[in-house]
C-alpha cells in the first residue's frame, strides 16, 4: 500500500510540475499573441524591419514572430547548436550529441511528442538539426538556451507569401525566378571566333580572358557549381565536354534538390536542369573550347561538379536551402574542388545555408556568390545572401566600359569583391552562352553571370600557379584589379585583368 502511495504522489508530482512549467511560459505570452500571425502579417514584420535598418535577421525576432513563422512554415524550424558562433563542425565539436539531445529533450517536453515525431533531419557534419515545433511555449523555452547559434522557421516562404499578395500570383514569381529555356541568335558584334570554331563572348576581351588563355586555361583545376543543374541535351556540357581544345577534363552531375511540396520528402529528383540557369552558368565557367561554333566558357579546361540543389534561383523554402546547405557540405569533402561558384540566394540570412558555406571555407574552398539581381521583390536591397558573408567573394555586373556602373538589374554595395563587365553599353545585350539545347546559343546577364566568370578567372590563375593557397589566388586577382590597392566603396576590387592576373 505505501508503495502504491509513493508512486500515486511521484506521477503526481510530474503532473505538477510540467503543468506549473507550462504555466510559467504561458504566462509569458502577450494574451493578445496567443494566435500566430499570418503570412501577410509576417511579411509585413519583415518589410518593415527592411524599411528601418536594412536587414532583417530571426535572431532578432520576437518569440512571437518567430513562432508564427515557423507554424505558417509547415510547423517546421531550424536549429543550429554550439558552445560558440562558430562551433559549426559537427566533428570538431566534442559536445554536439549532448547539446543535441538537450534541445530535442526540451521539445519532447514541451510538445509531450516522440522523438519520432519532431525530428525531421540531424546534419551528419554540421551542428544543426530540422524539427517541429508547435507550440510558441516551445520556442520561448528553447530561445533560453546558451547553445542555440540560431533558431528560424525551416520551411517559411516569404516570396511565395509575397506573391501571393500581388496581382500576377505565380506568374510573377516565375519571372523573377531566373529560370527560362530561351535560346537566341548572336549578334555578330557580340563575340568572336577563334580555332577550331569557338565564339568568345565580348566580355571576355573586356578582361583580357583570351589573352590570358595563352599561360592558363584552368587545367588540373575542379570548379563546383551549385545552381538548378545543367541540361541533359546540351552536349558540350556532357558527352562532348572534351570537344574541340578541351581535352582530359571531366564533368560529375549530381542531384541534392527534393522536388516535393511535404518538407519530410527525401527523395531528390536527379542532376538535371529543370531551369536553365544551371546550364547558362556552367557554360560560361567552363564551356569547352569547341568546333560546333558555340560560345566558349572562361576556363575551358577545367573540370566541373555541378549540383542541383534548388529549382531556382530564389531560396525560399525547406528543399530550396535544404539542397544548397548539402551541395556546399558535399562539395568541402570533395578534395578535388577548389573554387565554389553559387549564383542564388536570398535577401536575409539563412542558417543552415551559412553553415554550409563556412564549412566549405574551412576546407580551403575558394567562394564567389551573386551579389543580387533585381526582381520586384529584392529591388529594394543591397548585396544578398550569402554573398555578404565574410567567407566568399561577392560579384556582381558592371556596364562595358566600366567599373562602377552597375547593370541595369544588378545590385551593389560595400561587401561587394569583384565586378565583371555583362551589359554592352549600346544595345544592352549581355553574354552569350550555350543554350539548354544542343546547337542552340543565349545571352545571360546580371551578377549571375558575373560570378560564374569570375570563378572562371580564379580557376585560370591557380592552374598557373596549382601549389598557391587560396588567400594567394584572391590576393593575385585583387593586384590585377581596377581599384587596387584600395577597394571602391560599392564595387569592390572592381574589373579583374586576367591576362595580369595569370603572369
Amino acid at each position: 500500500m505505501l508503495k502504491k502511495s509513493l508512486q500515486l504522489f511521484a506521477f503526481l508530482f510530474v503532473v505538477v510540475s510540467c503543468t506549473k512549467e507550462e504555466s510559467q511560459y504561458s504566462n509569458e505570452i502577450d494574451p493578445t499573441q496567443k494566435n500566430p500571425l499570418s503570412p501577410s502579417e509576417i511579411n509585413s514584420k519583415i518589410d518593415e524591419s527592411f524599411a528601418n535598418s536594412g536587414s532583417f535577421n530571426w535572431n532578432q525576432a520576437s518569440n512571437h514572430l518567430l513562432w508564427s513563422a515557423i507554424y505558417q512554415g509547415n510547423k517546421m524550424a531550424s536549429i543550429g547548436f554550439g558552445t560558440s558562433a562558430e562551433d559549426f563542425d559537427r566533428s570538431k565539436s566534442p559536445e554536439n550529441a549532448k547539446m543535441q539531445n538537450e534541445i530535442l529533450t526540451i521539445i519532447q517536453e514541451n510538445e509531450d511528442k516522440s522523438l519520432k515525431d519532431i525530428l525531421i533531419a540531424s546534419d551528419e557534419f554540421l551542428n544543426q538539426v530540422d524539427v517541429v515545433i508547435e507550440k510558441q511555449e516551445t520556442v520561448i523555452a528553447l530561445r533560453r538556451l546558451t547553445t542555440l547559434r540560431y533558431f528560424e522557421p525551416g520551411d517559411y516562404k516569404y516570396f511565395a507569401n509575397q506573391t501571393s499578395q500581388q496581382k500576377g500570383g505565380g506568374n510573377a514569381m516565375q519571372s523573377d525566378s531566373g529560370c527560362g529555356f530561351e535560346s537566341s541568335t548572336l549578334s555578330a558584334s557580340d563575340y568572336t571566333t577563334v580555332t577550331p570554331n569557338a565564339k568568345v563572348p565580348w566580355a571576355f576581351y573586356q578582361h583580357n580572358i583570351p589573352t590570358a588563355w595563352s599561360t592558363s586555361t584552368g587545367a588540373g583545376i575542379t570548379i563546383g557549381i551549385i545552381d538548378t543543374g545543367v541540361s541533359p541535351n546540351q552536349t558540350l556540357l556532357g558527352s562532348s565536354f572534351n570537344n574541340g581544345l578541351s581535352s582530359g577534363r571531366t564533368i560529375s552531375k549530381y542531384g541534392v534538390y527534393v522536388d516535393s511540396i511535404w518538407p519530410w520528402s527525401t527523395g531528390t529528383d536527379g542532376p538535371n536542369d529543370q531551369c536553365g540557369h544551371g546550364t547558362s552558368m556552367s557554360s560560361a565557367a567552363a564551356a569547352p573550347r569547341n568546333n560546333a561554333g558555340l560560345p566558349v566558357g572562361v576556363a575551358y579546361n577545367a573540370n566541373l561538379v555541378t549540383y542541383r540543389a534548388a529549382s531556382n534561383v530564389v531560396l525560399d523554402g525547406y528543399h530550396e536551402q535544404n539542397g544548397v546547405k548539402n551541395a556546399f557540405t558535399a562539395l568541402g569533402n570533395n578534395t578535388s574542388v577548389k573554387i565554389i561558384s553559387m549564383s542564388m540566394g536570398h535577401i536575409f540570412s539563412v542558417g543552415k545555408i551559412s553553415d554550409g558555406v563556412k564549412y566549405a571555407y574551412s576546407k580551403g574552398k575558394l567562394i564567389f556568390c551573386a551579389g543580387g539581381t533585381s526582381t520586384s521583390f529584392t529591388n529594394f536591397v543591397g548585396v544578398i545572401f550569402p554573398a555578404w558573408m565574410p567567407e566568399t567573394q561577392a560579384v556582381t555586373g558592371v556596364i562595358e566600359g566600366t567599373s562602377n556602373q552597375k547593370c541595369d538589374v544588378c545590385h551593389s554595395g560595400s561587401e561587394i569583391d569583384f565586378t565583371v563587365q555583362m551589359q554592352r553599353s549600346g544595345s544592352g545585350n549581355t553574354v552569350p552562352v550555350v543554350s539548354y539545347y544542343n546547337g542552340q546559343t543565349d545571352y545571360v546577364g546580371g551578377s549571375s553571370v558575373a560570378t560564374a566568370t569570375t570563378a572562371g578567372i580564379a580557376a585560370l590563375v591557380w592552374s598557373k600557379n596549382p601549389t598557391w593557397t587560396r588567400d594567394q589566388v584572391i590576393n593575385k586577382m585583387r593586384q590585377s584589379a581596377t581599384y587596387y590597392p584600395t577597394p571602391n566603396s560599392s564595387y569592390g576590387y572592381g574589373n579583374v585583368n586576367a591576362a595580369l592576373a595569370v603572369q
